[in-house]
């Protein structure tokens, strides 16, 4: 009976692991993440929650099927460095090109597969300077040695000076077909679609979880346009020109405040910005909010003012190209707030916007009673006047107040200086009383 339990418990046991084994290995998916068009921050965020789920779903492989011309470098190096510190096996699949920008990505995988017709290099930096050429340059090599090829081939996809033998002439920018990849090592099969890159990496018939970019992807990649991004740092300075100009009435903050967000947000989401500039960003608000309910002394809001543009200054990449951008962005601001200054009080829709009646004077409206008949008159005091008191003339009480001196009741006074109504009188001189 013992011996017919125990049998009874392994069988339970094999069923087991047999079920589970399965589920588990569906349960680890084929991360495939689709970029095509320019690389921009919005690719970028795309990478980024990819191979955030990727981990989360103990993901077999991620693949990264491209297509691009190329784009922006801060976009590109932020998807470099996240999927060649990816712990997950990572393919790219060069779908038809990978330029510029897009063969900087492609060389971080640890595999590359690229389609028959397919092309990879042609990364030379626009502007090109020495210093542009040389920065990237050394992202390249330093990418394909990470990666296990040949940082002299990715040199020379950068700088046009170094050629390749057999492939490109010096002063020629090198550009390789999908047979020369392979030739060269840049690449490691050519495959024809999806299911041949699955087959060859032993993939074919596992669960596949597909990306594209969202809604928000996309708007993030429109804020990381360079041209926006401007337009929202020169509405940030002319937001605080016009929060300084209205004596820090909260409106220019909080548009100031949210321009930041944006920037940085969009930034963020990408992977380009880190936490010091969140933390500059976040205590710049807290600084500026502390100045609304701390007025006048303008330490706070100042300092508030210096960490959010210290953060915008990092998010745009804290270069000379960064300190362009906001200096150009200031100049606008600068021009934009003059011209409202000097225009905008004379237009109609300000006249509709603003209440132009007066309640002056001459139109009969009084703030207070006018009591300048009473100047150079002379009465009695009704109290004690210390230095405020009460005052009788011609029958008429008057709240008035001495010129600093006590004064004692029925005492004769006389009215010297009348201040709105404020009346200020002296003990009148020889008073016998």
């Amino acid at each position: 009976m013992k011996l017919k339990t125990l049998i009874s418990s392994i069988i339970i046991i094999l069923l087991c692991c047999v079920a589970v084994f399965p589920v588990s290995a569906a349960e680890s998916p084929v991360i495939w993440i689709n970029i095509k068009g320019e690389i921009d921050a919005g690719q970028s965020a795309l990478v980024q929650r990819a191979m955030d789920d990727a981990v989360r779903s103990n993901a077999q492989a991620v693949v990264l099927e491209i297509d691009t011309p190329g784009g922006l470098v801060d976009a590109a190096l932020s998807i470099r460095d996240r999927v060649s510190d990816s712990p997950i096996t990572t393919i790219c699949y060069i779908k038809s090109r990978a330029w510029s920008a897009g063969a900087l990505i492609a060389l971080s995988h640890r595999n590359i597969a690229i389609a028959p017709g397919g092309s990879i290099g042609a990364a030379e930096p626009i502007p090109t300077t020495e210093k542009t050429v040389a920065a990237l340059k050394a992202e390249f090599a330093a990418t394909a040695h990470k990666m296990g090829r040949n940082p002299r081939v990715a040199e020379a996809m950068v700088d046009k000076s170094l050629g390749l033998e057999g492939y490109a002439e010096p002063g020629q920018i090198l550009a390789l077909a999908d047979y020369q990849a392979i030739s060269t090592g840049i690449a490691d099969v050519v495959v024809n679609d999806r299911e041949a890159l699955l087959k060859h990496f032993g993939l074919l018939g596992q669960p596949v979880k597909e990306y594209k970019q969202e809604w928000l992807e996309k708007f993030v990649g429109w804020l990381s346009d360079p041209v926006v991004k401007g337009a929202l740092v020169t509405i940030i300075f002319l937001a605080i020109m016009t929060e300084i100009k209205t004596a820090g009435m909260g409106v220019g903050a909080f548009a100031a405040i949210a321009g930041a967000i944006l920037l940085l947000g969009s930034q963020w989401l990408a992977g380009i910005a880190g936490l010091l500039e969140i933390i500059l960003l976040t205590g710049g608000i807290f600084l500026l909010i502390v100045e609304l309910y701390v007025p006048g002394t303008g330490i706070f809001g100042l300092a508030g003012v210096v960490a959010i543009l210290g953060s915008i200054f990092l998010t745009l990449g804290a270069n000379m190209q960064a300190f362009s951008t906001m200096l150009i962005s200031m100049a606008l601001a600068i021009g934009i707030f003059f011209i409202l200054v000097r225009y905008l009080p004379e237009s109609r829709l300000w006249n509709k916007l603003v209440l132009k009646d007066a309640a002056t004077s001459q139109r009969g409206f009084v703030s207070t009673q006018d009591f300048s008949q009473y100047l150079g008159q002379t009465g009695f005091t009704v109290t004690k006047l210390r230095p405020a008191g009460m005052m009788e003339i011609n029958g008429i009480r008057l709240d008035v107040v001495s010129e600093g001196q006590f004064i004692e009741a029925d005492i004769p006074v006389i009215v010297t200086e009348i201040n709105g109504s404020r009346i200020v009188v002296k003990p009148v001189k020889n008073n016998t009383k």
